[in-house]
């Protein structure tokens, strides 16, 4: 078992080569040696049956591990009760494409504390309205893809490393999702060398459990920030950071098998590519 790599959503160079469809990715990625893809409903979950399983047949056919992003619209710490019967039917509905699909991972962004708002008091207010989304889940059977909050590029959003964790102990089916990018931007430019990377893996397995850090899910891009965290998404051939080549030498060296999404603007195949490149490098020296 190694890392898997593959884009978020469908990059430029997809329709560069003539296709339209995300039927046709997981054909297109397989020629290019890539073997994961996230299928992007941060938009909205429009996705028919029919469609989401053609992508999950083509995933099967190629060898393509899928994921599913969840809308955007998602606000786990909201105080609005129509928003969160909102995002109770976003998360029902991202379980059931991914039930469709194949997808085996879902994942979502907590929400944010409001303007002025506490962060303990939102946190609680999301694990709260979270139970409820696993139990509605559990009782529609809709209980095969983990679910996966992601950590957070903006000092206004929930989505630390540490609140992440403290979701992800609600249930056995809630995994995290660790975006560098993120972290880099959120922390004002951390993320540069081994031992903050490996500081990450290290605290997943003591929380979660080994299993956890071994298979984390993981989105990877260079990020342009301000003080305020996180501004705009860029490419590898961009001045930002955060760098991949440490990220990667810690998974070849501990022997970690994450599924690595890039989400760089465009040229996220292509990026995805080098970082499999440097990591497929890497796995042929003795360490």
């Amino acid at each position: 078992m190694f890392a898997q790599f593959g884009p978020a959503g469908n990059p430029d160079a997809f329709y560069e080569a003539g296709y339209k469809a995300s039927a046709d990715m997981p054909v297109w990625l397989a020629g290019l040696a890539l073997q994961a893809y996230e299928y992007q409903c941060s938009r909205g979950v429009h996705v028919g049956q029919a469609t989401a399983e053609r992508v999950g047949e083509q995933a099967v056919l190629y060898g393509v591990k899928l994921s599913i992003h969840a809308p955007y619209y998602i606000s786990l710490a909201t105080e609005d009760e129509t928003i969160a019967g909102n995002t109770l039917r976003h998360f029902l509905r991202s379980l059931e494409v991914a039930e469709w699909m194949g997808a085996d991972r879902i994942v979502f962004h907590i929400g944010g504390p409001g303007k002025g708002g506490d962060r303990r008091q939102a946190m609680e207010r999301a694990k709260r309205l979270f139970a409820q989304v696993l139990d509605q889940a559990e009782r529609l059977g809709l209980t095969g893809p983990y679910l996966l909050p992601e950590t957070m590029g903006k000092q206004n959003q929930l989505g630390s490393l540490a609140e992440v964790l403290e979701l992800c102990k609600l249930s056995k089916r809630v995994r995290p999702a660790v975006d560098f990018g993120h972290l880099h931007a959120v922390t004002g430019g951390g993320y540069l060398t081994k031992q903050e990377f490996a500081a990450v893996f290290d605290k997943i397995g003591e929380t979660l459990g080994p299993e956890a850090a071994r298979n984390l899910h993981i989105h990877f891009s260079r990020i342009e920030f301000t003080k305020a965290g996180e501004r705009r998404h860029w490419t590898f051939a961009d001045p930002y950071g955060p760098p991949h080549e440490p990220l990667l030498a810690v998974v070849a060296e501990q022997g970690y098998t994450p599924r690595i999404i890039c989400e760089s603007a465009g040229t996220q195949a292509r990026d995805a590519i080098a970082m499999q490149d440097f990591y497929q490098g890497l796995l042929k020296k003795d360490f």
